[in-house]
C-alpha cells in the first residue's frame, strides 16, 4: 500500500500532546510519530516554530514524520525530579521584541540587560519596544532607552493610546517569526491589539488559560499576522536564568565589551580590579556606559536581579 504523501509545515500551537501543523493545505491536528518520541533526551523535541514533515490521515488528523533541523531556539531550564530539563519557549524565532514601559510601570532596565544577554547567547536578533511614551515627554522617554541604539538595538518608541510607533511595529513584525516578551503591565496586550484588533485579547487568553491551568496544561501558540507572519507570547521569562553561561564568557554577550576583553592585560580578567583592564578603563573614559558596567558586574558575580 502507497504511503500517503508528505507535507511540510510549521507548529503553531501545542496542547496536551496535540500539535496543529500549519501546511500549505490548511491546518491539522497532529500526533508525533512514536519512534520520533525515542529521540527525546533532556529537552523538548518539539516546539512551536519548528518545521516538520506530515502524513495526513483518512479522518483528516495528521501524524508527525519527521523533524527539521532547528536554527536557533529560546531555551530555559526546568528542573524535575529527574534533573534539569531544557524546555524549548520558542523555536526558530526571526527575533525576539522585549517591551518595556517607559512609565506605570518604571523600566527595569537590568532586567531588559539580562534579557540581552540571554538573547545574545542565543544569537537572537532584538527589537525594544519603549512603551507608554504618552506617560511621559519625549525627550524623557529617548533619555531612558539611550544607552541601546549605540550597541546596535533598534528602540521603537510606542504607544496604543495616540498610535505613536505602531506602524513602525507592525512593519518589524511583518513576514517575521517574533517572540514577545516583558514583564506584566507593560501593555503588550495593547500593543497587539494596536497592531491588529484582537490580537491582544486572543494572546491575553491563551496566557489565561496557561496560567489557570499551569500544573496541568501548558498551551503555547504562534498568532499569525494579517500582513504576513507570526507573534508569540512569551511569558515565565522572569525565571529565565543564564543556567549554563560560564562567568568568564559573560563579557561576550555585552557587545560594548566583548571588543574590549582582548586588550586587557590578564586573560581570566574579572573587569573589576585588575591592573591594564581594558574595560574599566573604558568604563572610566566614558566608552562604556556605567549601569551597562553594573549590570555586568551584577550578573556575573551574583546579586541576581529581584524581580
Amino acid at each position: 500500500m502507497a504511503h500517503p504523501p508528505r507535507i511540510e509545515g510549521l507548529i503553531t500551537r501545542y496542547q496536551s500532546g496535540f500539535y496543529a501543523v500549519r501546511t500549505a493545505q490548511g491546518e491539522a491536528l497532529c500526533h508525533l510519530r512514536g519512534r520520533l518520541k525515542k529521540q527525546r533526551a533532556g529537552s523538548d523535541l518539539l516546539a512551536v516554530g519548528d518545521r516538520v514533515e506530515i502524513s495526513l490521515q483518512p479522518d483528516g488528523s495528521g501524524m508527525i514524520e519527521s523533524i527539521h533541523a532547528r536554527e536557533r531556539a529560546l531555551v530555559r531550564l526546568a528542573p524535575t525530579p529527574r534533573g534539569d530539563y531544557r524546555q524549548v519557549l520558542l523555536a526558530n524565532p526571526d527575533q525576539i521584541v522585549l517591551v518595556f514601559a517607559c512609565r506605570q510601570p518604571d523600566p527595569h532596565l537590568r532586567m531588559l540587560d539580562r534579557f540581552l544577554v540571554i538573547c545574545e547567547k542565543n544569537h537572537l536578533p532584538v527589537v525594544i519596544v519603549a512603551n507608554k511614551t504618552d506617560l511621559i515627554a519625549a525627550e524623557e522617554a529617548r533619555e531612558l532607552f539611550s544607552i541601546y541604539p549605540p550597541l546596535g538595538y533598534r528602540v521603537i518608541f510606542a504607544s496604543a493610546q495616540d498610535g505613536e510607533g505602531i506602524e513602525d511595529l507592525r512593519e518589524a513584525l511583518r513576514g517575521k517569526l517574533s517572540g514577545l516578551v516583558g514583564p506584566s503591565g507593560v501593555g503588550k496586550s495593547s500593543l497587539l491589539n494596536a497592531v491588529q484588533p484582537d490580537l491582544g485579547l486572543a494572546v491575553s487568553d491563551v496566557s489565561d488559560q496557561t496560567s489557570k491551568g499551569r500544573h496541568t496544561t501548558v498551551v503555547r501558540e504562534l498568532f499569525p499576522l494579517r500582513e504576513g507572519g507570526f507573534v508569540a507570547d512569551l511569558p515565565g521569562l522572569r525565571s529565565l536564568a543564564l543556567w549554563d553561561t560560564e562567568p568568564e564568557e559573560l563579557d561576550g554577550y555585552f557587545p560594548e565589551l566583548r571588543e574590549l576583553v582582548r586588550h586587557c592585560q590578564f586573560s581570566d580578567c574579572t573587569h573589576q580590579h585588575e591592573p591594564g583592564c581594558a574595560v574599566l578603563q573604558a568604563v572610566e573614559e566614558g566608552r562604556v556606559h556605567p549601569h551597562r558596567y553594573q549590570s555586568y558586574l551584577r550578573l556575573r558575580f551574583g546579586d541576581e536581579l529581584d524581580d
